[in-house]
């Protein structure tokens, strides 16, 4: 069983993102705290640690999992990318919207060439349909 790894949000779009054990999820809205908390559909990103890992080889060097600016790392597995389908984190269920595209931010807070190593690996953008405390540590089921 996958279990999630981190959870990392930000107050506003530019600003770095703060890890954090907890964090309250609300349906329909998102993280509390982070800069997409209300938006439409973009409520929530999920990443796996082992596309990170794939990236890392691409790249040539770590990608740490803060730097990606994704919410949630997943420690194993395959985050599904197809629309509609369901992620349950502890209590959260969240439902894929879109592949999360790599910005050309990551070339200026990683390095160059971190948007390429990242594309197709950068996870799902999700919305949340049940809202819940997650920790790190809860178990996910992709």
């Amino acid at each position: 069983m996958a279990r999630l790894q981190s959870i990392h949000v930000a107050k506003a779009t530019r600003l770095p993102m703060r890890g954090v054990e907890t964090a309250e999820v609300e349906a329909g809205k998102g993280i509390v705290g982070d800069r997409y908390h209300g938006t439409k559909h973009r409520h929530v990103t999920v990443q796996s640690a082992e596309s990170l890992r794939e990236a890392a080889t691409a790249y040539g060097a770590e990608v740490a999992a803060d730097l990606t600016r994704r919410n949630l790392t997943v420690d194993e597995g395959v985050v599904p990318r197809e629309p509609g389908a369901r992620i349950r984190v502890g209590p959260v269920l969240l439902e894929v919207v879109r592949v999360a595209a790599p910005c050309k931010l990551l070339d200026d807070t990683i390095g160059r060439g971190a948007q390429e190593a990242l594309r197709c690996r950068a996870g799902s953008v999700c919305r949340v349909l049940e809202g819940g405390t997650i920790t790190v540590g809860d178990e996910v089921e992709l």
